[in-house]
C-alpha cells in the first residue's frame, strides 16, 4: 500500500513540475495594449473630474486568463497595464490608473478649469504595460487615441451695464414706443449663462416700463407740472437668473410744452414764527403761450378751518378775550376751562388741545348745570349771548346749547338757544305782567352755516322784544317770529343748564330705564332717584359760551372776536396799486385780485405773503390755493390756467418755560398773622420764562499750525417776555377756614392793573391777560392772615402761573410759612431764675436758622425760654449717650473675660505631655492695654466737641457718672491680673 501510494504522487508533482516550467516558458510580453481610437468627455469648471464615452479600459493579450479551473499561478507581470500617457502642449489634464489588472483609468484636470478661457480641449492618449519581469522590460505601448473634451460652464459672472448712466429727454403729453435702450453684457461661457434674459425697472411707481431687449417706454403721458425728471434705478437678469452685479441709473427729464400756468413758487413753504410777513410767491410768474390776455383774475384761498375755531386765534380765556376786545364788565364765561374755582366743566370731554383753543365736545349724552349765582339774567334788561358751535346735519330732535327751565315741578323753560333741523333758535318767555297779551317767543334763523359742521361765531343781542344775530360778524334777520303769552306768576326758582334742558320729573320711579314725556317725545336723561333729568341733547362741539347783563355788545367787539391772528397780507408797491384791484374777506382768509396788465398783475402776486401775529402760533398746514380766470381777444382759444396749489408749514413754535422762584420757607411772629396787614406770601417771588434752542457755533481748532474750523450745535437758553392770563394759589392740606383766616389782596391795586380776583377756601385765582411783571407786582400783594394762632404752627401754600388758557403751565412753587409763638414771661420763671445770665447773653443774639428767614427783631427777647428747653433736652440726651457707652464698655471685657476662661479649660484638655510651649505673658495684656487707650482717645474727643454742654451738666449727675466709670476700671485691673497668672504646671520649658 505504501509503495502504491507514493508511486502516484511523484507522478502529479513531476506533470505539476512540467506545466509551471511550460507556462513560464510562455510568459512574454508578445501583445501590445488595446484602448479605443476616440474618446469624448465633459468636464464642469471648477470640477476636476472628466466624465468619458466610452469609458477609459485599456486591454492587453497577455493578461493571464482569469479562469483557470481550480487554480492560476502568474509569477509575472506581462498583460498589466501600467499607465497612460497624454501627448499635447499644455494640456491641462492627466490620466490615471485605477486598476492594473483590468486597464481602468480616468482622465482628470491637473486645476480647476475655465471655460472663459477655454471652453475645449483635444489631445492624443496612449497606454503601455508594465513590460517583462521585475524591472519591466520590453514594455508595450498601444496605439494614440484622440480625447476630445469639453468645459461645462458655471454661471459664475452677473450681467454688467455697458455705460455707468442713462439720460434721455422727452416731451410732456406725449407716447414713446422707446424712449432710449439700456444694454447689459454677461462674461460666462456658454449661451444659457451669457445671454441676457431680462430687464427689470427697480423704481415703484413710476409710469414707465421695459422689454427683455432693454428698450424704455412711458406708460402714460408725462406732465412736466408733476415732475420734471424721473430718476429709475434698472437691474438685468441672465438666463441663469443672476441679477446685475450693480443696477443701473436712468435719468428721463420731461421737458414741459407750452401750457398757460402759475410757475416760480415752491408748494412747500415754512413758517417760523416771530418772523412777520412771509412772502409767498416772490418769484411767481404766469405763463400765456404767448396769448394775448385782456384781462385777469384771481382768488387767494388760505385753508384754516382745521385750525382751532376755524383759524389761529389767542386761546385765552373767552373772559378774557372779551376784555382784550374791550367789552366791559358784567361778562359771564358758562364754560370756562376745569379748575377748582369753575369745577362744573370737569365732566365735559374736551379736545385737550392746548395748541388750539379748549373745545368742549357734547355727543348727546352730557350736559351740565350752571352753579346758582353765576347768571342773573331778566328779559327786563338787555343781554348778549355769544357762543362759538360746530355743528352737523342732525335729526328732528330739538338740540338745546343754553336753557333756563323751572328747577322743579311746572318744567317751564324761562329762555333757550337750541338748534332745530339746521335752523337756530331762541325762546324768550316774558315773566308775567298785568297784560296777558301775546309777545314775541320764538326767534328762528335758517342758516347753512348750522349744519355745514364747521365753526362759526354766534352773538345774540337781545333787548327784548328785538333780538339781533350777527355769524361771523355778519348780520342776519329772522325769518320766523312766532308768539305766546306771558309765563304765570310762581316762586319756582330756575336751573340753568348746558348741552340739555333740566326737567323734574317728581312722582316718577323708574330710575333705570330712559323716560319720554308726551310734551317732548325725546328720550330723557334721569339724573337722580327718577326726580330730575335731562332732556334734548345737543350734538357738536361748542365753546366760549358767554352771557353779557345789562348791555348789549357792539360791532366793533363782536369783529374783533372773530378776527383771525393769522392771514393773508399784501403790500402794493406804488407803481401798480392803481393797477390791480385787491379785495380782502372779513378774516382775510380769501384775497382776490382783478387786472388787464400781467406784469403789474405778478408783482402784486410776489408781494402776498402770510402773517401770523400770535408769539406762539398754533403749528400745522395751511394749504394755498390759487384760482385765476383770464379773458382773451379771441375767446374760442383763449387759454386756461389751472389752479395752483401749495401750503404753509407753520413750524413748532419754541414753547417757553415759565419759572417761578424766591423765598420758599421763612417764619414770623403770631402777632404778625393775627394783624391787619397780615403775612405776605411772594415777597420776592420772581416770575422768568425762557426758551432753548440749539445754535450752530463755529469752532476753530489748531491743527500743525492751520485753522480747522468746525461747526458745533450748542444749547442757548434765552429769556424772552410774554403775557401770563392766570396765577392760581392753593392752600396745601387742609381747606382755610373762612371764620379764623384767609388770603387777602389790594383789589385797588389788581384793577387798576385790569386783572380780576376770585377766592374760596382752597385758595385764590387771579386772571386777565397782562404781563409778568405785573403779575409779580400783585402777586407780592397777597397776604395771609390768621385770627387764632394758638394751635396753628406752619401753613403750605402753593402758587401755579399759566399762559394761553393753560398751554404752558409754570411750575409749582411751594411756600411755607411757620408760626413763632410768643411766650407769656410768668410761665417762664423758673427757668429765667436758674439761668439769667444765659437769657441775657440771647436776647441780645440775632439768630439765623438755614431755611428760615427770622426777621421780627421785636421777638427776640422770648426765644431765649424756647431755646433753653432745647439745650436742656440735648445735656439729657449727651448724658444718657455717655452712660450708655459705659455699660457697652463693661459689657464687652465681661464679654472677653467669658471667651479666655472658656479658652483655658480647653487647653486643660490637650495632650500636651509632648509639647513644647514658650509663652510671652505680657502679649495678652499688651493687646488689652493698646485697645483701653484707643477707647480713651475716642472718649476724649467726643468730650472735646461736647465740653459746652458738659459744662452744664449738674454736680449730681457727674458724681454718678464717675461712681458708674469707676467700677469697669477696678474690674479691668483684676482681669490683667488674672490673665498674667500662668498655671504653668504641666507645661516643660
Amino acid at each position: 500500500m505504501r509503495i502504491g501510494g507514493v508511486k502516484p504522487f511523484a507522478s502529479a508533482v513531476g506533470l505539476l513540475l512540467g506545466l509551471l516550467c511550460a507556462v513560464q516558458a510562455a510568459k512574454v510580453n508578445k501583445h501590445k495594449p488595446w484602448i479605443e481610437t476616440t474618446y469624448h468627455g465633459i468636464v464642469t469648471e471648477n470640477d476636476d473630474k472628466v466624465l468619458l464615452d466610452p469609458p477609459l479600459i485599456a486591454l492587453d493579450k497577455d493578461a493571464p486568463l482569469r479562469y483557470a479551473e481550480s487554480f492560476e499561478v502568474t509569477f509575472t507581470k506581462e498583460g498589466e497595464i501600467c499607465g497612460f500617457r497624454i501627448h499635447g502642449q499644455n494640456v491641462p489634464f492627466e490620466a490615471v490608473v485605477l486598476d492594473k489588472s483590468t486597464g481602468e483609468g480616468v482622465i482628470r484636470a491637473k486645476d480647476k478649469l475655465d471655460c472663459e478661457l477655454q471652453k475645449e480641449h483635444t489631445f492624443t492618449i496612449q497606454a503601455y504595460d508594465c513590460g517583462e519581469g521585475p524591472d519591466g522590460a520590453n514594455m508595450k505601448k498601444s496605439h494614440k487615441a484622440t480625447v476630445h473634451i469639453q468645459v461645462n460652464d458655471v454661471n459664475e459672472y452677473s450681467p454688467v451695464f455697458k455705460e455707468k448712466s442713462y439720460k434721455a429727454t422727452v416731451i410732456e403729453g406725449k407716447k414713446y414706443d422707446s424712449i432710449l435702450k439700456v444694454e447689459a453684457v454677461d462674461a460666462d461661457c456658454s449661451f444659457q449663462f451669457s445671454q441676457i434674459c431680462s430687464y427689470e425697472i427697480v423704481t415703484p411707481d413710476v409710469p414707465f416700463s421695459i422689454d427683455k431687449d432693454g428698450n424704455i417706454k412711458n406708460t402714460e403721458k408725462l406732465n412736466y407740472s408733476k415732475e420734471r425728471m424721473y430718476k429709475l434705478t434698472v437691474t438685468a437678469y441672465d438666463c441663469g437668473k443672476n441679477r446685475a452685479s450693480e443696477d443701473v441709473l436712468v435719468k428721463v427729464n420731461i421737458k414741459p410744452t407750452c401750457k398757460p400756468s402759475w410757475q416760480g413758487f415752491n408748494k412747500r413753504i415754512e413758517y417760523e414764527p416771530g418772523t412777520g410777513s412771509l412772502a409767498l410767491f416772490p418769484s411767481m410768474h404766469l405763463e400765456t403761450c404767448e396769448e394775448p390776455i385782456t384781462s385777469i383774475q384771481a382768488t387767494i384761498m388760505l385753508e384754516t378751518n382745521h385750525i382751532g375755531k376755524g383759524c389761529d386765534r389767542d386761546t385765552y380765556s373767552e373772559k378774557s378775550l372779551h376784555k382784550l376786545c374791550g367789552a366791559s364788565a358784567g361778562t359771564v364765561e358758562l364754560l370756562p376751562a376745569p379748575s377748582n374755582s369753575a369745577n362744573w366743566t370737569i365732566g365735559l370731554p374736551t379736545d385737550n388741545g392746548h395748541d388750539s383753543d379748549q373745545v368742549f365736545e357734547f355727543n348727546g349724552t352730557q350736559a351740565t348745570k350752571v352753579p346758582e349765582g353765576m347768571v342773573s339774567t331778566s328779559l327786563k334788561e338787555p343781554f348778549t349771548i355769544s357762543v362759538w358751535m360746530r355743528h352737523g346735519p342732525g335729526g328732528r330732535e330739538k338740540e338745546t346749547i343754553l336753557c333756563n327751565s323751572d328747577k322743579t315741578e311746572m318744567n317751564r323753560h324761562h329762555y333757550s338757544l337750541y338748534v332745530h333741523n339746521c335752523r337756530l333758535v331762541v325762546l324768550l318767555r316774558q315773566e308775567p305782567t298785568e297784560s296777558e297779551n301775546y309777545k314775541p317767543a320764538e326767534f328762528h334763523w335758517k342758516l347753512d352755516q348750522v349744519c355745514d359742521k364747521e365753526w362759526h361765531h354766534y352773538v345774540l343781542n337781545i333787548e327784548f322784544p328785538a333780538v339781533t344775530l350777527f355769524v361771523d360778524g355778519a348780520t342776519f334777520e329772522p325769518f320766523l317770529v312766532t308768539e305766546d303769552y306771558p309765563l304765570h306768576a310762581s316762586k319756582i326758582e330756575t336751573q340753568l343748564t348746558i348741552g340739555a334742558c333740566w326737567q323734574d320729573l317728581s312722582g316718577h320711579d323708574n330710575d333705570t330705564e330712559p323716560l319720554t314725556v308726551s310734551h317732548y317725545s325725546v328720550p330723557l336723561w334721569v339724573c337722580s332717584g327718577g326726580s330730575a333729568l335731562m332732556t334734548q341733547f345737543f350734538r357738536g362741539n361748542l365753546a366760549g359760551l358767554m352771557i353779557r347783563s345789562g348791555k348789549l355788545e357792539n360791532k366793533k367787539v363782536i369783529d374783533c372776536l372773530y378776527t383771525c391772528k393769522e392771514g393773508l397780507d399784501v403790500q402794493l408797491p406804488e407803481e401798480v396799486a392803481s393797477a390791480v384791484k385787491v379785495e380782502f374777506n372779513p378774516n382775510q382768509s380769501s384775497l382776490s385780485l382783478e387786472g388787464d396788465d400781467i406784469e403789474s398783475f405778478e408783482k402784486v402776486m410776489q408781494h402776498i405773503s402770510y402773517l401770523n401775529s400770535r408769539q406762539f402760533p398754533t403749528p400745522g398746514i395751511r394749504h394755498l390755493r390759487v384760482s385765476t380766470t383770464v379773458k382773451c381777444f379771441n375767446e374760442e382759444t383763449c387759454i386756461s390756467v389751472p389752479d395752483a396749489e401749495g401750503y404753509v408749514m407753520v413750524l413748532q413754535p419754541e414753547e417757553p418755560k415759565i419759572s417761578l422762584s424766591g423765598i420758599d420757607h421763612f417764619a414770623r411772629g403770631a402777632a404778625e398773622f393775627e394783624s391787619t396787614e397780615g403775612v405776605v406770601l411772594f415777597p420776592e417771588l420772581r416770575i422768568v420764562s425762557t426758551i432753548t434752542r440749539e445754535v450752530e457755533v463755529e469752532a476753530e481748532t489748531e491743527t500743525e499750525g492751520e485753522d480747522d474750523p468746525t461747526v458745533q450745535e450748542t444749547v442757548v437758553s434765552e429769556e424772552i417776555l410774554h403775557n401770563l392770563d392766570t396765577c392760581e394759589v392753593t392752600v396745601v392740606g387742609d381747606d382755610l377756614n373762612g371764620d379764623h383766616e384767609g388770603l387777602e389782596v389790594d383789589l385797588a391795586q389788581i384793577q387798576q392793573r385790569g386783572l380780576e380776583m376770585s377766592s374760596s377756601n382752597v385758595g385764590m385765582i387771579i386772571t386777565g391777560v397782562n404781563t409778568m411783571a405785573n403779575y409779580e407786582q400783585v402777586l407780592h400783594l397777597i397776604r395771609y392772615r390768621n385770627w387764632h394762632t394758638e394751635a396753628l404752627f406752619d401753613r403750605k401754600f402753593k402758587l401755579v402761573c399759566s399762559e394761553l388758557n393753560g398751554r404752558y403751565i409754570s411750575n409749582e412753587f411751594k411756600v411755607e410759612v411757620n408760626v413763632i409763638h410768643t411766650a407769656n414771661p410768668m410761665d417762664h420763671a423758673n427757668n429765667a431764675m436758674v439761668q439769667p445770665q444765659f437769657i441775657n447773653q440771647v436776647q441780645h443774639a440775632s439768630m439765623d436758622l438755614s431755611g428760615h428767614n427770622l426777621v421780627n427783631t421785636h421777638q427776640a427777647s422770648v426765644v431765649p425760654s424756647a431755646a433753653t428747653v432745647v439745650i436742656v433736652v440735648c445735656v439729657s440726651f449727651l448724658v444718657f449717650m455717655i452712660i450708655l457707652g459705659v455699660f457697652r464698655i463693661r459689657a464687652a471685657h465681661q464679654h472677653t473675660m467669658g471667651d479666655q476662661e472658656n479658652g483655658k479649660e480647653n487647653e486643660m484638655d490637650w495632650d500636651d505631655s509632648a509639647l513644647t510651649i514658650t509663652v510671652n505673658p505680657m502679649e495678652t495684656y499688651e493687646d488689652q492695654h493698646s485697645s483701653e487707650e484707643d477707647a480713651d482717645e475716642d472718649e476724649d474727643e467726643d468730650e472735646s466737641e461736647d465740653g459746652e454742654e458738659e459744662d452744664d451738666i449738674t454736680s449730681a449727675e457727674s458724681g454718678s457718672s464717675e461712681d458708674e466709670a469707676g467700677e469697669p476700671e477696678d474690674q479691668q485691673s483684676s482681669n490683667r491680673q488674672q490673665q498674667l497668672e500662668w498655671d504653668d504646671s504641666t507645661l516643660t520649658y
